[in-house]
């Protein structure tokens, strides 16, 4: 199944000022700030990175589970179901993970 490009058009203009870069990755799209991931697209989901303390708090929410397109996976990343990151929802998942990759060393040379 291809990603929602319309999903991925929808973070290109949140993340508009952010000096963010966009890559093709795991069959979808990501998007880096100081070449760490922020965000990214898999199929309809959006994909975080929070951390891990952030995204154990982000699995209690409703329409979200651990990023695993693997069968393992990935500690402090979430997939956030559509019905998630719908309207306002989508700028404030994508503040969080702001946040996290900006706590993280770059990774630009």
């Amino acid at each position: 199944m291809p990603y929602s490009e319309a999903l991925d058009s929808r973070i290109i203009r949140a993340l508009s000022g952010w000096n963010a870069t966009r890559k093709k990755m795991f069959g979808g799209t990501c998007h880096l700030i100081n070449g760490n991931m922020i965000c990214g697209v898999y199929k309809d989901c959006l994909v975080l990175r929070l951390g891990e303390e952030q995204g154990k708090r982000a699995l209690e929410e409703p329409y979200v589970r651990p990023f695993d397109v693997t069968g393992k996976p990935m500690k402090g990343w979430v997939m956030v179901e559509k019905e998630g990151f719908e309207g306002q929802y989508l700028d404030q998942w994508l503040e969080k993970a702001r946040t996290f990759a900006e706590s993280l060393p770059s990774k630009q040379t």
